[in-house]
């Protein structure tokens, strides 16, 4: 499949927006579906709906096939070493609270470390600070630079042999840059820490192998890789998996149930209580399908391109300051213009057709570290052209136009 082609798959782009063509660039936020995603949710619904691993009848045979089948799929596409690696969630977030809530809560003791960056979005802080305040670890932050990366040499000075976890973004959703996460998980392990990494902003835009970057857990949302929404993914390592409590009790995880205790299924099951998200799984395996089919180097060539055009006219704006590292960024720009604040450039740009985001992001701490108490956000993906790109330009220059000569309140 030719990415030039990729648009017309998505049956959402082919609307206008107060007269004008829809501009969605707000990938980052949640990525449009295309056909086959939304086909293979339809048909599930039509043909095979049923409950999972319980029943023996054709529907729920249909099901559980589908259901595991696309197990298998996710755990080919990240390179996991089996199947039973891939826990499905409701998101990255549940993902995150899984490792935090159960991991965490069982190796971490008073005095110990969990490591993190201010760059992080708050699923991936948030259950490190309740977990750090349940275990009475320290919860330690990698420095980060002005354009708010960091160094390699920071994850060295930061780590310790008390750091029991290492919780870091793959790319961050404000930055668009890659973390070196292979080489992070060389200093963590060198240390006896595990590395968990959110992949939330990666998966859709790059190759990832999990045993080429050497985590130990990986967290990603199907909705932000063309998937449903309500369908997550966690990977970890099974002798880690194998390890870990459930944190949620109920039906389907158990092997045994008395009047007084129960035992568990093995992993991942046991961390899958209730009806499972059955529908969300079969469109995330669709999802995947369509992914391949273009193949993840041509979508990383194609939003890293289309990023270098948008930040290459930017620059030449007056009043608009851009944030983060220019290089090496895949997928999105942040910045702000001088006297409009983030959300009343949204509202204009919405006039003009074009979707973005506007706010803190779910990064509070580094938005301080900016000295931004919000900015705004424009992220593309497999479907957005430089035409998208130059009606978010055009739709830039009309909001100054408007804003000209007003002054902040």
């Amino acid at each position: 499949m030719n990415i030039s082609d990729v648009r017309e798959f998505f049956p959402i782009l082919h609307q206008t927006i107060n007269g004008c063509p829809l501009a969605y660039l707000d990938s980052a936020a949640s990525a449009q579906k295309p056909i086959q995603v939304i086909e293979a949710l339809t048909h599930y619904y039509e043909q095979n709906n049923a409950n999972v691993h319980r029943s023996v009848h054709t529907l729920g045979s249909r099901a559980t096939e589908a259901y595991e089948g696309a197990r298998v799929r996710t755990a080919r596409f990240i390179h996991a070493k089996q199947a039973e690696e891939i826990v499905f969630t409701r998101g990255a977030t549940a993902s995150i609270n899984l490792v935090a809530g159960s991991y965490a809560r069982a190796v971490c003791k008073e005095g110990d470390e969990i490591v993190v960056s201010a760059m992080e979005h708050h699923s991936n802080l948030l259950p490190w600070q309740q977990a750090a305040k349940t275990t009475g670890a320290v919860l330690k932050y990698i420095p980060l630079q002005a354009d708010g990366s960091f160094t390699i040499q920071e994850v060295e000075n930061t780590i310790t042999n008390r750091t029991k976890i290492v919780a870091i973004s793959h790319i961050s959703n404000v930055l668009g840059v890659a973390n070196p996460v292979q080489q992070i998980a060389q200093i963590a392990h060198k240390h006896g820490a595990v590395i968990m990494v959110d992949g939330a902003q990666s998966i859709a835009h790059i190759k990832v192998n999990v045993q080429e970057l050497d985590c130990d857990f990986y967290a990603f949302s199907g909705h932000k890789m063309s998937g449903p929404t309500g369908i997550g993914v966690l990977y970890g390592k099974k002798a880690l998996l194998d390890g870990m409590e459930p944190i949620e009790f109920g039906g389907e995880m158990i092997a045994e149930v008395g009047l007084h205790d129960a035992s568990w299924k093995e992993a991942p099951w046991k961390f899958e209580g209730g009806t499972p998200i059955v529908a969300g799984a079969i469109g995330l395996g669709a999802a995947i399908d369509f992914l391949k089919q273009i193949g993840l180097d041509v979508i990383e060539a194609h939003d890293k391109q289309l990023t270098r055009y948008a930040i290459e006219q930017m620059k030449r704006m007056e009043h608009l300051t851009l944030y983060g590292p220019e290089e090496g960024r895949c997928g999105l720009v942040t910045f702000n213009m001088d006297h409009i604040h983030p959300h009343d450039l949204a509202t204009v740009l919405d006039m003009y057709g074009v979707a973005i985001r506007a706010g803190h992001h779910c990064c509070q701490p580094l938005m301080r570290h900016f000295g931004a108490g919000a900015t705004a956000r424009a992220s593309f993906y497999l479907y957005n052209t430089e035409a998208d790109v130059d009606q978010l330009l055009n739709g830039l220059n009309k909001a100054a136009s408007y804003f000209e000569g007003v002054q902040p309140g």
